[in-house]
């Protein structure tokens, strides 16, 4: 839900300056991915095919198809990849959710997208954060 730019941003500001330390940044990132994931899931489940119709979707319709696409084409492995794409991020779960994806499957292939997604993160903000001037 926070844009991936803002949020390195932050990490980064955070880690050079020494607010907090990286075994304090990167659980804190993969807990609040993981829940702002679950929550789109299961807001997903909720609406189901009413989702189409809701201000939020006519207003992201190209949004919306773009991850619609993208679960077609990848699968499951779209909730993976999802993670790491910025213009589907938000919405993939959420049409993970629609599609009928079981709780099991999502919450462990989700736990794995955050993981990757995270590592990511950390090695970012430690190369990025050493780019800093003293």
């Amino acid at each position: 839900m926070v844009s991936g730019a803002v949020l390195l941003v932050v990490a980064v500001f955070l880690y050079s300056e020494q607010v907090l330390t990286l075994s304090q940044i990167l659980p804190l990132a993969f807990a609040g991915a993981c829940l702002s994931d679950h929550l789109g899931f299961y807001l997903g489940r909720w609406l189901g095919d009413k989702l189409h119709n809701t201000a939020f979707a006519k207003k992201r319709a190209s949004q919306l198809q773009k991850a619609e696409h993208f679960i077609l084409k990848h699968g499951t492995g779209a909730i993976v990849l999802g993670r790491l794409v910025p213009a589907v991020r938000s919405l993939v779960p959420m049409l993970a959710g629609v599609s009928g994806t079981s709780r099991l499957r999502f919450s462990l292939i989700d736990l794995l997208a955050c993981a990757i997604w995270v590592a990511g993160l950390g090695v970012l903000v430690v190369s990025l954060g050493n780019l800093v001037p003293e």
